[in-house]
């Protein structure tokens, strides 16, 4: 919609100027050609280590990393979010796309109208239908490979950076944190329930899944791995199904949290993910998991030698 509007007002708001209807403007519709297009290409470029919210007007190049489509719930409405990791030479962000622009991994495209906000701490790149997307060649973008096989970090520089929208560690399991093991879902928004009730759409008939909080440590320090339902059969070795029978048979939900953390306690992990921290630390969303064999005599040697340097 191209509109006149004689009266306007510009303010200042959080350090960025913004234009303001009062009841003394005059506000009529106007036609196309009494505003001038503008190319994308007249737009700043600015590139993924430069990105902060709440930037807008600006155009990046970047390789789609990954990107994957869910359904969410926005008030009352089930709305599809794409979701994804775009990334150029500077680094990776996150990507969330109110509309399907058709991106596949491993394309290079110039976007143009999308603009940053802060999620979970980390900036994100978000696009709706004002955004242009087009595909490019992107001869010097980075390989998905790069941050899709990023080489395990200490926990402890993942947390002095605050997350991160790749990152990949290895350490021991040391705990389970409540709620894990079978727990129950609202059917509209997926949100964990309580006693029957959904903070958002009320009492609910809750719709049961599996998921697990691992505590991981590597030595320099902790964080929180928060698995779904097919990680947390696959580590723990049951089945949501199975899960059901045993509460039924033993109506104690206790008991399938002291057996997830009987089987993964003291087993090696290798994951990567979505890292994000807050209060309460870090917090990693895995895209992809798995336990990590020790060769037990090399550690002893390599613990022996490291006892033989210190004297």
């Amino acid at each position: 919609m191209v509109l006149r509007a004689v009266g306007a007002e510009v303010r200042e708001y959080r350090d960025r100027p913004e234009v303001t209807f009062s009841w003394r403007t005059r506000v009529a519709p106007a036609g196309p050609g009494d505003l001038p297009r503008i190319d994308s290409e007249e737009i700043p470029f600015r590139t993924v280590r430069d990105l902060a919210p709440p930037d807008e007007g600006f155009r990046v190049e970047v390789r789609v990393v990954r990107i994957a489509q869910r359904t969410v719930t926005v008030g009352e409405e089930r709305r599809v979010v794409h979701e994804g990791l775009v990334a150029d030479r500077t680094g990776p962000i996150a990507l969330s796309s109110w509309s399907d622009f058709a991106l596949q991994a491993g394309e290079a495209v110039r976007i143009a109208g999308g603009y940053v906000r802060s999620f979970r701490g980390r900036p994100q790149l978000v696009l709706d239908e004002r955004a242009n997307v087009i595909r490019v060649e992107g001869g010097d973008l980075p390989n998905p490979d790069q941050f899709l096989r990023s080489v395990p970090r200490t926990i402890a520089a993942i947390e002095d950076e605050g997350g991160g929208e790749a990152v990949a560690v290895e350490g021991i399991v040391v705990g389970l944190l409540p709620p894990s093991g079978l727990v129950y879902r609202c059917p509209t928004c997926n949100r964990s329930i309580k006693s029957g009730i959904c903070r958002v759409h009320g009492q609910v008939e809750g719709q049961t899944d599996l998921r697990a909080r691992i505590v991981l440590d590597d030595g320099t320090g902790a964080l929180t791995i928060n698995t779904g339902r097919t990680d947390t059969e696959r580590l723990w070795g049951v089945t949501l199904d199975e899960a059901r029978r045993r509460l039924r048979d033993q109506p104690d939900p206790s008991l399938l949290e002291e057996s997830i953390l009987e089987t993964l306690l003291g087993r090696r992990l290798r994951v990567r993910g979505l890292g994000t921290k807050d209060d309460f630390g870090v917090t990693i969303t895995p895209e992809s998991i798995e336990a990590v064999e020790v060769d037990l005599d090399a550690a002893a040697e390599e613990l022996s030698a490291r006892f033989g340097e210190a004297k």
